[in-house]
C-alpha cells in the first residue's frame, strides 16, 4: 500500500470498514489503494465505488467496453496520472485484443494526436474528452451536437460524459495523495 496518507488495512479495520471493503474488493479479492486511500473515510470509498461500477461497469453501458477504457486512458494521459493509465490502459489493450492496433492507438494518444489513430465517432470522443478535461469551462452545445452528427445517441454521449467526469476526479484523487499501484493486481483482467 503506498499513498502520503495513512490507509488502514483489513487487519485494524473496524467494522464499518470491514463492511466497506468487502463492498470495494475486485474480482481477485484484493482492495485496490485507489479504494484503500478512502479507509479513513469510509463513507467516501463506499460513493467511489459506486460512481465507478456505474461509470465504468454498468450493463447499460452501450459503448463498446474498449472505448470506454480508451476514454478513461486517455483522460488520464492528458492528468498525467499513472495510477488510472497503468490500469485502465491494461484493459483497453485486453479488450482491444490487437497488439499492433493498441499500440498504434497507444502512441497516437500519448502524443496528443488522436486523429492519428481514429476517425469518425471515436474521434470526436477523443475530441470531446480532450476538451472536457483540460478546459471544461470553454464546453458549448456544439460541443454535443458535433457528437450527436457523428451518430452517438444521448446515452451513449452521457456514458462518455460520466467516464471522462469520473476520471478527471480519480484522478485528481489519486494525483493529490500521491496513490501508487504498489501492492496492486494491476488490470480488471489480470489473471
Amino acid at each position: 500500500m503506498s499513498a502520503w496518507i495513512k490507509m488502514i488495512d483489513d487487519d485494524h479495520a473496524d467494522e464499518h470498514l470491514l463492511e466497506t471493503l468487502k463492498l470495494a474488493r475486485t474480482p481477485h479479492g484484493t482492495v485496490d489503494n485507489v479504494m484503500r486511500v478512502h479507509s479513513l473515510r469510509p463513507n467516501t470509498m463506499r460513493g467511489h465505488v459506486m460512481l465507478y461500477r456505474a461509470a465504468l461497469h454498468d450493463d447499460a453501458n452501450s459503448l463498446p467496453a474498449w472505448l470506454q477504457e480508451t476514454i478513461s486512458s486517455y483522460v488520464s494521459i492528458l492528468n498525467k496520472c499513472p495510477y488510472s493509465l497503468a490500469n485502465h490502459w491494461a484493459n483497453a489493450r485486453h479488450l482491444i485484443d490487437d497488439e499492433e492496433k493498441a499500440n498504434h492507438i497507444e502512441n497516437a494518444l500519448h502524443q496528443d494526436k488522436p486523429e492519428a489513430a481514429f476517425t469518425g465517432a471515436e474521434l470526436a470522443l477523443m475530441r470531446y474528452t480532450r476538451k472536457l478535461t483540460l478546459l471544461p469551462g470553454t464546453m458549448e452545445q456544439s460541443d454535443v451536437t458535433e457528437l450527436k452528427q457523428c451518430g452517438l445517441n444521448d446515452g451513449e454521449i452521457l456514458e462518455a460524459n460520466q467516464i471522462i467526469g469520473y476520471f478527471n476526479y480519480v484522478n485528481r484523487l489519486l494525483n493529490g495523495l500521491g496513490v501508487t499501484t504498489d501492492g496492486d493486481t494491476v488490470g480488471y483482467y489480470s489473471k
